[in-house]
């Protein structure tokens, strides 16, 4: 499951995620080609296909640091838990910044902004629109579909159409729309591609 392209201190980040918790390991990786899809869509340049390649795949770095009570809880999160989850991506921050790399400061930003939302209902910081950097839209959008398509213990995994209305009546609100057009592109051949594990 490691990319063996990142570089060493960013791979052993994701062998100690994998170590903890297999599902969000295994969730990081598949929005990792989702996002990447999207980036080529938009012609990114080769160094912020680089930061999202490497941000998408320790997105849910921060989960280290949360409980394991509520990171491998079967069942759906009560409200006290969930603001406890939420607290991730500032985790995730944290962590990126004492690695030793030149993308490290731009991975750990991109971290931490991939769970703001596009009207400003997001966290940690509730910024809205462009204020969100590109690469964290990205990933908001790519880690969405993944986490819809993918069954866990407490529901099944949903289907493509049902997750593209999802995003579509979303987009205005919580999703870059231009970015949900770029997705519809990337998956419109592959609709199940966030369930592969392997591509």
């Amino acid at each position: 499951m490691n990319d063996l392209s990142l570089t060493n201190p960013f791979r052993s980040l994701i062998t100690a995620l994998e170590k903890r918790d297999e599902y969000t390991a295994g969730h990081d990786q598949r929005t990792k080609l989702i996002a990447l899809d999207i980036g080529e869509q938009c012609s990114l340049e080769a160094k912020e296909l680089t930061i999202l390649k490497i941000a998408a795949s320790v997105h849910d770095i921060g989960k280290i640091g949360i409980p394991d009570r509520i990171l491998l809880k079967p069942g759906r999160l009560d409200p006290e838990e969930w603001e406890v989850m939420k607290t991730h991506p500032e985790h995730g921050f944290l962590i990126l910044n004492t690695v030793e790399s030149p993308y490290a400061e731009s991975v750990a930003n991109v971290v931490r902004n991939h769970h703001e939302a596009f009207d400003g209902s997001g966290y940690p910081d509730g910024k809205c629109g462009e204020d969100i950097p590109v690469l964290s839209r990205i990933i908001a959008l790519a880690d969405c579909y993944d986490a819809m398509a993918t069954s866990r213990p407490y529901r099944p995994g949903k289907p493509h159409g049902f997750i593209m209305k999802v995003l579509h009546e979303d987009s205005e609100y919580k999703y870059d729309p231009y970015l949900r057009e770029k997705l519809v592109t990337c998956l419109e051949n592959s609709p199940l591609r966030a369930q592969q594990s392997e591509i």
